[in-house]
């Protein structure tokens, strides 16, 4: 009972505040019709925020409700495909910084969830936290086992309660908002609200942080580009994280990166190729890589690099969504609109029965002014976030990951042109995605594809002459009565065809493994 009348106050709280920033007025503001528009006059504070933009609004009303919110606003900013770049640029100020709880709560979440006295595995233990956030805050220590200095990430007490009612609040909200808005199918709210659940709850599992962070590592576990720091794994668990304490420099600190002699363009240039082999060899992107989250080693200033922390959140691309974005870049590069228009009918991103001819219009709309200026000038995470802006009117439905994947490329172009204001991103991503694309069809790349599946091949293939056989047995009892089964019998027929295709697939496949084996073995 007594959370009912929470969640109903935090309703209400919600709506009082839609009303004093101006929020609740967009909708009307945005309408065709007078009568719509007259409607925002019912709301008192209007004259209050009538000038101020949209974007603008929308982020001092997720502001003043909190950090949970201020989340939810960050989380909002990557969806391209549902928000307007305009209130985007609003939203990317969200900033989630907290007051620090007692370091008396946050030993004894340590000792409870580790099963341990403090005392007996870590020493130097810092109170003063190094930074607090909305979900955990981070404290320094040494371990006694072996000395090493570590940071202990430890979630805020009663934040799995305080998020569940949060979410509860937020889903009565979208409810209420496709209930009265007359568009609101075109926020996709309940979606959105899905994913930040959803994302949310990975944040606090934090053993989730640290298989990302460990899959990291060992992806760059001999890379000279990208150093991840070590996972403590007896001494974490779903409240807290203990890692490697990392020494680096902060990514917008060029003063201290020019007094150690670090070549800021090699830099730059080394943190375009991380993110390519994080999305195209990987398929595993770090995908929060804000200034907060990225450091610069003091180490080997000739061959710079970075160290990455907060693996939290990350992304993965379907095999198909990789080489349709890898299309995607070249077609927007050499400016082949048609292309481009097919591309995203044929990816299925927009409506299947958008005109390619009135798609591939609006797509040169959004680039030719782009493209009037020098190629090493141009941000194409910006770039990707107008043409997902500028296709939202045809139904535009891509992968939350594709869309994380656009927010990080922003990050990243951002921060590499702070360090090196020259830095050319498609100078050196242009050849790395095409021998990408070529790679996808070499001799070794079936070579991999056949060994890592043979045994389901070899499998598929002793079934299929069986299959086969029954299909044809069943198409020849019903052709005896076409009349009464002549729906069921097509149904046979494409059936055949179809194992049929199968049949003939296996019999290349079996052959290919046999080439391959036999050129191994001589």
């Amino acid at each position: 009972m007594i959370n009912f009348f929470l969640s109903l106050f935090d309703i209400l709280n919600i709506f009082l505040k839609m009303m004093w920033f101006g929020v609740i007025n967009i909708p009307a503001e945005n309408s065709s019709s007078r009568t719509i528009r007259c409607v925002r006059f019912l709301n008192p504070f209007y004259l209050l925020t009538r000038g101020s933009p949209a974007g603008q609004r929308i982020t001092s009303f997720l502001e003043s409700l909190g950090p949970m919110f201020i989340k939810f606003g960050q989380l909002l900013s990557t969806r391209s495909d549902v928000v307007p770049a305009e209130i985007i640029g609003f939203l990317n100020t969200l900033t989630d910084q907290c007051k620090p709880f007692p370091a008396k709560d946050a030993k004894n979440i340590i000792e409870r969830s580790l099963g341990i006295n403090l005392q007996d595995v870590y020493k130097n233990f810092e109170e003063a936290p190094m930074a607090a956030a909305s979900l955990a805050q981070v404290h320094r220590a040494q371990l006694i086992s072996s000395s090493e200095h570590v940071v202990i990430k430890v979630l805020r007490p009663g934040i799995h309660k305080k998020v569940q009612r949060n979410i509860g609040v937020m889903k009565v909200m979208g409810f209420l908002v496709n209930l009265f808005y007359w568009e609101s199918h075109r926020l996709k709210l309940n979606e959105v609200i899905g994913d930040y659940e959803r994302t949310i709850k990975q944040e606090l599992d934090l053993k989730v942080e640290a298989a990302n962070t460990s899959a990291t590592r060992k992806n760059f576990a001999n890379s000279e580009l990208l150093y991840i720091p070590k996972i403590f794994w007896d001494h974490t668990s779903v409240n807290v994280l203990t890692l490697e304490e990392i020494d680096g420099i902060a990514c917008t600190d060029t003063a201290s990166m020019d007094r150690r002699g670090i070549d800021r363009k090699k830099l730059a240039e080394n943190g375009v190729r991380i993110f390519l082999d994080q999305v195209f060899r990987d398929n595993f992107f770090h995908a929060d890589m804000h200034p907060g989250n990225i450091f610069v080693s003091k180490e080997n200033v000739q061959t710079p690099s970075y160290i990455a922390i907060d693996c939290a959140i990350v992304g993965s691309l379907t095999q198909e969504d990789q080489y349709n974005l890898a299309r995607m870049l070249q077609a927007t590069l050499k400016q082949d609109y048609p292309k481009l228009a097919k591309l995203f009918i044929g990816a299925g991103w927009v409506n299947s029965n958008t005109q390619q001819s009135v798609l591939e219009q609006t797509l040169r709309a959004t680039c030719e002014p782009i493209f009037s200026r020098p190629l090493s000038e141009i941000e194409f995470g910006k770039l990707l976030l107008y043409l997902f802006d500028s296709t939202r009117q045809f139904g535009l439905s891509i992968q939350p990951s594709l869309i994380l994947l656009q927010k990080t490329l922003i990050h990243i172009e951002g921060m590499g042109r702070e360090i090196y204001a020259g830095l050319d991103f498609w100078g050196l991503a242009e050849p790395y995605i095409d021998n990408w694309v070529m790679s996808q069809y070499s001799p070794a790349k079936l070579k991999d594809f056949l060994e890592q599946n043979k045994f389901e091949l070899l499998d598929r293939a002793t079934g299929l002459p069986g299959e086969v056989f029954d299909v044809l047995d069943n198409i020849k009892f019903l052709t005896q009565d076409s009349k009464k089964y002549s729906n069921l019998v097509q149904e046979m027929q494409a059936s055949f065809h179809s194992q049929r295709k199968w049949q003939n697939l296996t019999i290349i496949i079996l052959t290919g493994i046999i080439m391959v084996l036999l050129i191994n073995r001589l």
